[in-house]
């Protein structure tokens, strides 16, 4: 009885994940966020196909087993719809999109180190930015962890009834659905 008292306030504190909507067509200038980083001596840019098996590598170590799989679905796109951020040769963070659907921003992430330091503005510009090339009038934010940050970065709004969309049941994911072992 205790535990499911403790799963019951621990499932309100969880924010319910949703989708959220970004216009392609009316993106804020990106400009500013690159420069930024070049001032630091970080480097955003597409991924390349030898660089895989570190990259996922890098993904699975530092953020999830989940993640490392749409990173690898990322890279069996053409052309690939991995970017990452370097610095000193190194990977600072990452950013995929077209990974879980057609369309959809995500997974990203960015090492402790780097983060409030622009670099995932800058790779979430980046992939917006790669979508929008590719013909897309709007993208989708799967699954939305900080709302509030999207919102304020490129203007995404809440897609309403999308928790938790095209993630629902997902396998091994208290959050998501389906908590298996």
């Amino acid at each position: 009885m205790i535990k499911g008292a403790i799963a019951m306030v621990i499932a309100k504190c969880i924010p319910t994940p949703m989708d959220m909507l970004v216009r392609l067509y009316d993106l804020p200038d990106s400009g500013a966020a690159f420069e930024r980083l070049r001032k630091q001596d970080i480097q955003i840019r597409r991924a390349l196909a030898p660089e895989k098996h570190k990259i996922v590598a890098w993904v699975r170590e530092n953020f999830a087993e989940g993640w490392a799989s749409e990173t690898e679905v990322a890279f069996a796109r053409q052309p690939i719809s991995c970017f990452i951020a370097v610095k000193e040769g190194k990977i600072a963070g990452f950013a995929c999109h077209d990974a879980t659907c057609r369309n959809f921003f995500g997974p990203t992430g960015v090492e402790p180190q780097a983060r409030k330091n622009g670099v995932g503005t800058a790779l979430l510009f980046a992939c917006l930015d790669a979508m929008r090339q590719q013909g897309f009038g709007y993208a989708i934010i799967g699954g939305v962890g900080p709302a509030a940050y999207y919102s304020k970065a490129v203007g995404a709004v809440s897609i309403e009834g999308s928790e938790p969309g095209v993630y629902r049941g997902l396998l091994g994911s208290p959050r998501f659905g389906v908590a298996t072992t």
